[in-house]
């Protein structure tokens, strides 16, 4: 099964942090809920392996991720990752990142990916694969912006993002829960012939 994402994120950061964050391999992995790098296979190419726990029930996907090309003077970046799990689903996806200036020195990051996911994660079809990575693509985004604000250098603090700095509330761990609400939402939609408000 194919799934391909389109998403903008304004950062309320500067182009320049943000793109400290993103041309760098090990900090793009540490924004990842429930990722980790292992060994490195070349200058932009690791071992990796991904995390993910709903409940009681955890999936363990090990895999590769590398960087394929990087355009600093346009801040872009392609990258490919592929995994599979003990239990015999595969995942791919290929992600091409851009950071654009918003017109007030701000950052946007601009994500296009491609999703192909085969195996028993692949059942739970095109709709739902969306949401969930809606929850997962919110969590890395909000670990995104807290690293790229804890850089050297001025940059103004959104209300929310300097909540969430005081309090700490940079996720490390894949939300669960907010898969799960992901998953109810898109099961009350299909039985009630359309998705019920957030």
């Amino acid at each position: 099964m194919e799934v391909k994402l389109d998403k903008r994120y304004q950062l309320g950061v500067s182009c320049a942090k943000a793109w400290a964050i993103l041309s760098d391999l090990e900090e793009i992995a540490s924004c990842m809920p429930g990722a980790s790098l292992g060994e490195r296979l070349g200058d932009n190419a690791y071992r990796g392996s991904v995390k993910v726990k709903v409940g009681p029930a955890t999936a363990q996907f090990g895999g590769e991720v590398a960087i394929l090309e990087v355009d600093e003077a346009n801040r872009s970046m392609t990258l490919k990752g592929k995994g599979a799990d003990k239990g015999g689903s595969s995942a791919s996806m290929e992600l091409e990142a851009v950071i654009e200036d918003d017109g007030n020195g701000e950052a946007t990051l601009i994500g296009k990916a491609v999703v192909i996911v085969n195996g028993k994660f692949a059942q739970f079809g095109g709709r739902m694969m969306v949401q969930v990575s809606d929850v997962i693509l919110n969590q890395f985004v909000d670990n995104f912006i807290s690293k790229a604000r804890a850089l050297d250098g001025p940059d103004t603090l959104t209300d929310s993002s300097a909540t969430a700095l005081q309090t700490g509330e940079s996720s490390k761990e894949l939300n669960g829960l907010g898969i799960v609400w992901a998953l109810l939402k898109n099961w009350l939609g299909g039985l009630f012939g359309k998705n019920p408000a957030n």
